[in-house]
């Protein structure tokens, strides 16, 4: 049997996250974050109602921080808007790590340009170009959005602005 996650909480699931992007969001306790490593956690893994996450804990105006959870991993977990969680969070071993999806590791193996300006880019822009590939539903949007991406980096340009 795994051993437990060290910080487990509960909490509503609420309707929030930035203005422009409608998603649900869990309040972490500020006894919870200090025990975690105060201001300077940035990622954690652990499981909301069970299911497992690995997520960004992100600032709240005026302090404290918060978890966004998708709408994929709502569904998945099996929880909505107004129910209460539990969550379990340590800090993540692995801050920096990112799973990238196949497309894009043979794209920047085949290209060492695009390989140095996704080194280039921060942690979380990889992960942002990670997640705009992986979340593309067929293998064609999948293969031309990683052939729009490592184009742009190649040529040391943003890897979202034309």
């Amino acid at each position: 049997m795994p051993e437990p996650l060290p910080y487990t909480f509960e909490a509503p699931l609420e309707a929030g996250g930035p203005s422009f992007m409608p998603t649900q969001v869990v309040q972490v306790p500020s006894l919870v974050l200090e025990a975690l490593g105060g201001k300077g956690i940035k990622r954690v893994t652990g499981t909301v109602n069970g299911y497992p996450v690995r997520l960004g804990l992100l600032c709240q105006a005026g302090g404290g921080r918060y978890l966004m959870l998708n709408k994929d991993l709502c569904r998945s977990a099996g929880i909505q808007v107004g129910q209460r969680v539990t969550v379990a969070l340590a800090p993540d071993p692995q801050p920096d790590h990112i799973d990238l999806p196949e497309e894009l590791t043979e794209a920047l193996a085949a290209w060492p340009e695009a390989e140095a300006g996704f080194q280039r880019l921060t942690a979380g822009m990889r992960r942002a170009v990670a997640y705009h590939v992986a979340s593309a539903r067929q293998a064609e949007t999948r293969a031309r959005r990683t052939v729009e991406l490592v184009t742009r980096l190649a040529a040391g340009r943003h890897p979202f602005r034309s």
